[in-house]
């Protein structure tokens, strides 16, 4: 009697633990599904400004003008473009998440400058201080070696994508 009743508390004690290990299991994944979305709250829309200097996206170089930035992949907004108001100039970027200390203002572009070079750093969106920074070019560390660094910030003005 008292061995049957310990043979049938035992599968309950493995079924218990086999519960217990997946729900350590899944406890990740859906704390991973829900900080995703911080992930995807960077730039969304197009950010356009009227930038005052000549400046650099990675190696490429862009004469002052007004610029439209944008996403090209919405599935992972790690790919970013900047073109010229008359479509004559564009560069393509790579980005990564980045957290500012506080929410923005406004919606700015801020550029790293060493001496007279301006290099397009981080995206950031009005109130939101999840934005994109840019991954450094090499031709950015090698300017950037020894040399003092400032930032410059540039208002933009934010438009929404049409259907969103």
């Amino acid at each position: 009697m008292f061995t049957g009743s310990i043979q049938k508390t035992e599968p309950n004690k493995r079924k218990g633990g086999v519960q217990q290990f997946l729900s350590f299991l899944l406890l990740p994944v859906f704390a991973l599904t829900i900080f995703a979305g911080k992930a995807s709250a960077q730039i969304d829309g197009d950010l356009d400004a009227d930038i005052p200097f000549q400046f650099h996206v990675g190696p490429k170089e862009l004469p002052a003008g007004r610029y439209r930035v944008h996403v090209l992949d919405e599935g992972t907004q790690r790919i970013m473009e900047i073109t010229s108001a008359d479509g004559s100039t564009s560069a393509l970027f790579q980005v990564q998440e980045s957290d500012a200390k506080s929410a923005p203002a406004q919606s700015e572009l801020i550029f790293n400058k060493y001496g007279d070079d301006y290099f397009l750093s981080k995206l950031y969106d009005e109130g939101d201080p999840s934005g994109s920074e840019l991954i450094e070019s090499r031709y950015e560390k090698q300017i950037s070696k020894g040399a003092v660094v400032a930032q410059e910030h540039v208002p933009t003005n934010h438009k929404m994508q049409q259907g969103n």
